[in-house]
């Protein structure tokens, strides 16, 4: 296009400037917008408005709309801006992707530590979220019994499920528990007791904060018989007799476990049977025909993160596998009293079986691990005669496993008056087999 005079010239400069100037205008305003648009999530501490910086207070100021817990919402009597009951979190984020308005949400202490802060980052721009931490509840309570909390462990059971936080605790020397009104203190420590792991003093703090503030110094067994607050927080610190053995994580010897004599993998074959378990730390184990118990309670000292799960009828096993239980201080593993296979349809799938005793049920066992055992799994099974050798390895490759057997003969020395000699014991047979992927 030909411009034919300056006066087109000039319109088309105004016409220029004009936009630009319309361009700005928008610009400040979509500035201001995202502004207004910002989330301030601010953590309310123990103490009221008292616990809050002068920042938070001058940022809370400047908000058009306060959402939050009652008890949050009545910090701020005389705000003037609109106030909003917290509700679910899917509605909490549809009203803040709607909103053009400033806005404060209220949490309680740190909102990065077990807080809504995750799911509102999850579903919205993380530029729009600017985080004001407080006061936990676990710090205060901590401070009120005067016990250090750096080297503890802070679990949430509230609405998350009592297994997992259980899992957590029994592996720890000191765990901070938030409850909810299902995972009660009580319902915790009935599970607790029933793993073996009940060495603990426990505190049951309770209405932080609040009037009615209290905190109850018991043990594990004393929780049963308290009635908790629905807002509590639940301290466990590991305790120990002063005349505690340290055992070995691995190789505890024979005659430390408490047993029927025939009825106990032996040291040396523990170790060869725990190498080809290749354990790691967060598996899940099943012991098939437990008896002493001396297989999990090495693994669990391998794996402390990982669930092991013992299974055992014999009644005498029983009781000695509860005193073993107790006196290796042993946290993740459960004892099942049950014949397989029957006691394992309600366990989780198991990552690695050890099967050390098969009562005459070795096939259907197989099978029902089997059906169980995650792809790329491993079954170890220990066995002391050619016939279960013969049938587990047939059984076994049958069922596309990838077997691997190995004959240990262990020898040891005996005194014969002022001289030594080897003394054989029967050879074992350790059968490793691993599971394929599904195709």
């Amino acid at each position: 296009m030909r411009l034919a005079h300056a006066t087109d010239k000039q319109v088309i400069f105004h016409f220029w400037d004009d936009i630009v100037t319309c361009l700005k205008t928008i610009s400040k305003r979509g500035m201001r917008d995202m502004t207004q648009q910002k989330i301030y999530l601010v953590g309310a501490g123990i103490e009221g408005w008292e616990g809050f910086s002068s920042t938070a207070l001058d940022v809370i100021a400047k908000t058009e709309v306060m959402i939050g817990h009652q008890r949050h919402l009545d910090i701020f009597p005389a705000y003037p801006g609109r106030k909003m009951i917290l509700g679910t979190l899917p509605d909490l984020v549809d009203f803040l992707k709607k909103t053009e308005q400033p806005v404060a949400v209220l949490a309680s202490g740190d909102p990065n530590f077990f807080g809504i802060s995750r799911f509102l980052m999850r579903n919205l721009p993380k530029e729009r979220i600017v985080i004001f931490a407080n006061v936990t509840s676990m710090q205060y309570a901590f401070s009120r019994i005067k016990e250090p909390w750096d080297d503890a462990i802070f679990v949430s059971a509230h609405g998350r499920g009592m297994q997992a936080a259980v899992d957590k605790i029994i592996i720890s020397e000191k765990a901070c528990v938030l409850t909810d009104k299902i995972n009660t203190p009580a319902v915790i420590a009935q599970e607790m007791i029933e793993r073996g792991a009940e060495g603990y003093e426990a505190w049951l703090c309770e209405d932080l904060g609040l009037d009615s503030e209290k905190f109850t110094r018991t043990d594990v067994r004393g929780l049963l018989g308290l009635k908790a607050s629905d807002l509590n927080i639940l301290i466990l610190i590991k305790t120990y007799e002063p005349n505690l053995v340290h055992y070995p994580l691995i190789g505890i010897a024979d005659d430390e476990f408490q047993t029927i004599k025939k009825l106990i993998t032996k040291q040396e074959i523990r170790a060869v049977t725990l190498s080809k378990l290749q354990l790691q730390d967060d598996l899940v184990m099943w012991d098939i025909g437990a008896g002493s118990c001396s297989v999990s309670i090495e693994a669990s000292n391998l794996m402390p993160n990982g669930r092991i799960f013992a299974l055992e009828r014999n009644p005498v096993c029983v009781g000695f596998i509860h005193e073993n239980l107790k006196k290796f201080c042993t946290r993740n593993v459960k004892l099942i009293e049950a014949y397989a296979p029957d006691g394992l349809d309600d366990l989780p799938d198991p990552d690695r079986v050890f099967i050390g005793g098969a009562g005459g049920q070795l096939e259907e066992i197989i099978d029902a691990v089997d059906k169980r055992l995650k792809p790329e799994g491993l079954i170890v099974l220990n066995a002391v005669t050619l016939d279960t050798l013969s049938k587990a390895v047939e059984y076994l490759e049958d069922n596309g496993y990838d077997v691997d057997a190995t004959c240990v003969n262990i020898s040891k020395t005996r005194k014969l008056t002022e001289y030594k000699l080897f003394e054989a014991q029967n050879p074992v047979y350790i059968i490793s087999a691993r599971k394929g992927n599904i195709q």
